[in-house]
This record gives structure tokens, sequence and C-alpha cells, in this order.
């Protein structure tokens, strides 16, 4: 299914910026920092923008169709600046719409070389520049229910996170709140943080995960791109379990994935998009939004979650999710 989205997410943006026919309607690219196939975050950004377009475009008429062009930037974030630069100087698009923390620092020089360029960017946070939109979702949500799943799960106590790189929203963000999960369901658990250096390489990720299980870790949590496919063989192999971040990760690896705890990042792109295109976007303005608003959740009812998770402990994490979701239960 990923190399088929990939496939027509890719035939897509050729077909729109391969579109010689002048128009009065706007043009829109989706910078993807990485790739899209093997990503959740960017398949679901790359689907949601298109799906927003597509719809847009079947009530448009010919001159007022929206063109869409998807640029992969790879793996290699040195290189992300000078290719979101690149982008704008085209002078093509009205909208440029990205997803990564790091977003905001790169786009703001390039502004101040192109003032009319707007930018939509999500899992980000930027208030004060009117050329500017962001969207985060609180990964403190995120965070602390993959860590409470781990800590329900965890025979030996330890447990680990396995991150591409340090961020801020990884180091102030995330990781505190995955161990904070964590010892609310086993308060004697521990936990590890380790560090790939990059998004993806799957051998070193694997290598880590190797070390973890020979320390008596058994529930890790990777948020680092494609290396996570390295950490998943890695517990597979070791008998560990696997906490997954941003999409469903249950049919990835059956009995070693624990939980799911996900965003909806293409509800969320789709409906950014479709507010631009109704001239409603706010600009110079950053939202949070999380389990209240519906856009993070666990997942619970995959028959994979039923057969790994005992019932009794699947019980406790569900009264922990409604906690969550009706504001009773406060992370920070």
């Amino acid at each position: 299914m990923k190399k088929l989205l990939l496939i027509s997410l890719t035939l897509l943006s050729f077909i729109f910026a391969g579109c010689s026919k002048k128009t009065n309607g706007k043009s829109i690219a989706v910078f993807v920092p990485g790739i899209i196939d093997g990503s959740p975050t960017y398949e679901k950004l790359a689907r949601g923008v298109t799906n927003a377009v597509n719809e847009y475009n079947q009530s448009a008429d010919e001159k007022n169709q929206v063109n869409l062009f998807i640029m992969e930037a790879g793996t290699n974030q040195a290189e992300w600046s000078s290719k979101i630069t690149a982008l704008a100087a085209e002078a093509q698009y009205d909208l440029i719409i990205s997803s990564n923390p790091s977003l905001p620092d790169l786009v703001e020089p390039v502004i101040k070389q192109f003032p009319s360029q707007k930018f939509i960017l999500l899992d980000a946070t930027r208030e004060g520049n009117q050329n500017i939109h962001t969207v985060c979702y609180d990964q403190a949500q995120q965070g602390y229910l993959a860590g409470f799943i781990g800590g329900l799960m965890t025979k030996t106590g330890k447990l680990a996170l396995i991150s591409a790189q340090e961020y801020p929203v990884m180091n102030e963000i995330i990781f505190p709140s995955f161990e904070k999960g964590a010892k609310a369901a086993k308060a004697n658990a521990s936990v590890d943080f380790r560090i790939v250096g990059n998004w993806y390489d799957a051998t070193k990720g694997a290598e880590i995960a190797d070390a973890l299980a020979k320390n008596n870790v058994d529930v890790i949590l990777p948020v680092c791109g494609g290396a996570s496919q390295g950490v998943i063989s890695s517990a597979v192999n070791n008998k560990i379990y696997i906490s997954w971040f941003d999409d469903s990760g249950f049919k990835r690896a059956p009995g070693t994935i624990i939980g799911s705890s996900v965003t909806l990042q293409d509800k969320m792109a789709e409906i950014v998009t479709k507010d631009y295109l109704a001239g409603k976007t706010p600009w110079g303005t950053a939202k949070m939004v999380g389990m209240q608003e519906g856009f993070i959740k666990f997942i619970q009812d995959d028959p994979l979650y039923e057969a790994t998770v005992p019932a009794e402990k699947r019980k406790v994490m569900a009264e922990i999710i409604e906690k969550l979701s009706n504001g009773s239960l406060k992370i920070n």
C-alpha cells in the first residue's frame, strides 16, 4: 500500500507540476523534509493536501484549478534549508506546506528573502510571523500514552526510547512524557534514551536495540524514521516489545507491537489546505491540538492489539485514554 501511495502521489505531483497551461488558480507545494515511503508523518501530509486539492478542483472551473507539486527533500537535513529556499525562489507557489519541528527556523530566513511566500507548517510551533501558520500536536499526550502501555507491559521494568536525533520537542516533550507515562504505569520503571544520528540507518537502529535488549530492556519506543525498521527487526529477534508512534504499527510486527499512539496528520493537512483555499488561514498564529480535539488517539480496536495486550491491561489503558480525552488527567 505504501508503494502504491508513493507512486500515486508522485504521479500526481508530476501531473500538476508539468501542467504548462496558465490558470488563475493557486499553486501549492508540499515540501517533504525526508521521503514519503516508510514515513507515516509524510505519507499523511501528502495524502491530506492531495485530498483537499482534488476536492477543490472537482468543483472549480478550468481556469481556477489549483496546481499541486510534491517535493521530497531527502534525509540529509543539512540540505533542507537550501532546497526549501530554492523552492521559494521559483516564485511559482502561493503556499508551501510542510511538517517538521525544525521548519520554522528554516523558513524565517526564506521569508526575509521572499517576503510574499506563505507557509503552513504542521508538527511545529511559531507565532507572530504573518507569513506562517503552524499547527502542533500535543506530543506530551502521545509520548505519555506510548510510555504508559510500555509500563503496563514491561516485565523487567526497563524501557528505552530510540530517537533519530536530539531536538527540542524530543528532549523537552516526547522523552520526558514517555518516561512519565512509563513510571505512572510501573513506579520503579527506568527509561533509557539512545540516538541513531539520522532518520534512515536501519542497521544502526538494530544495533542500538540489540544492545538495549542485552541490558534487559524489554520495551522500546522508536522515533527514528526509516531506522525504526531495524529496531523492529531487533525486537522480533530478541522477543521484546515495541510501542509505536504516529500511525498504526500493529501489522508491522504482530505480537511485537503493543500500542500505537497516532496523530491524525492527514485529517489536519486536509483541513488547513481547505482553510487556505477558502481564505480562512489565521496567519501569524500557532495552534495546539490533541486528544480532546480528536487529532491524537491511541488505537484500541485493532484485533492485533487485543491479541497482544491482556484484557486487564487494556482496561487500565482505556481508563487512562478516557481521562486524557476528557481533560481530567493533565500531564504537565
